[in-house]
C-alpha cells in the first residue's frame, strides 16, 4: 500500500488539523442535536423556524467542510505514520466509519435539514420529527465511538499488519545476522594479522640471539 513517512513537523501539523476538525465536527453535531430537540419540543412556531434555519445554516456551511477535513487529514496521518491505513483494526474501522458518516451527512443529513427548513419557512410544521433528530443522534454516536477507539486503540493488528510486522522482524534479524557475521570476520582477520605479527616478532628475536 502507498506509504510516505511524514516529517515530524508535518506530522504534528496534520495531527493538529485532524484533532481540531474532529472536535469541531463533534461540537457541530451536538449543536445540531440541541437545535433539533428545540425545534420538535417547542410550542412556538418562531422558535421552531429559528432552530431549523440555524440547522440549515450549519449544515450548508460547516458539516461538509469539517467532515472532509477530518477524513482527509486522518487519511494523511494513517498513510504517513507508523499506524498505516490497514495495519491496525481500529484505524481501518475508524477510516471506513468516517467515510460512511461523511457520505451520510452529505446525502442524508443536509438534504433532510434543507427540506425541513423549506417546509417550516412556508408556514408548515416539522414534517418528520424523527428524521430531524435521528440524523444528529446517529452522527454523534459515531463520533463518540470513533473518539473512544482513537484513545483505546483496540483489536490489535490486521492480517496485513501482522504480515508487515513479520516481514520487518525477518528483515531486522537478517540484518543483525549479517552484522554479526561481518563482525566475526573482522575479528578473525584482526586475530590472523595479530598472529602473523607475533610470529614475525618471535622470528626476529630468535635471529638476534647470539650463537
Amino acid at each position: 500500500m502507498f506509504h510516505v513517512k511524514l516529517s515530524r513537523p508535518a506530522r504534528r501539523a496534520t495531527l493538529v488539523v485532524h484533532v481540531t476538525a474532529a472536535a469541531g465536527w463533534l461540537g457541530l453535531t451536538l449543536g445540531l442535536l440541541a437545535l433539533a430537540a428545540a425545534a420538535i419540543t417547542t410550542d412556538s412556531a418562531a422558535t421552531t423556524e429559528a432552530a431549523v434555519r440555524s440547522m440549515k445554516l450549519f449544515a450548508d456551511w460547516l458539516v461538509l467542510p469539517l467532515a472532509l477535513l477530518t477524513l482527509l487529514s486522518g487519511l494523511v496521518l494513517s498513510l504517513g505514520t507508523k499506524w498505516g491505513l490497514a495495519r491496525h483494526r481500529w484505524v481501518y474501522v475508524k477510516f471506513w466509519l468516517t467515510l460512511a458518516t461523511t457520505v451520510a451527512s452529505t446525502f442524508a443529513l443536509r438534504p433532510g435539514v434543507t427540506h425541513t427548513a423549506a417546509v417550516v419557512s412556508a408556514g408548515g410544521a416539522v414534517p418528520d420529527t424523527t428524521d430531524l433528530i435521528m440524523g444528529p443522534i446517529v452522527s454523534l454516536s459515531a463520533y463518540v465511538f470513533m473518539t473512544v477507539i482513537s484513545v483505546l486503540k483496540p483489536w490489535g493488528l490486521t492480517k496485513r499488519g501482522r504480515k508487515s510486522r513479520d516481514d520487518s522482524e525477518r528483515g531486522r534479524k537478517s540484518r543483525d545476522d549479517s552484522e554479526r557475521g561481518r563482525k566475526n570476520r573482522d575479528d578473525s582477520e584482526r586475530g590472523r594479522k595479530h598472529g602473523t605479527r607475533s610470529r614475525k616478532a618471535l622470528d626476529a628475536k630468535v635471529v638476534r640471539q647470539p650463537a
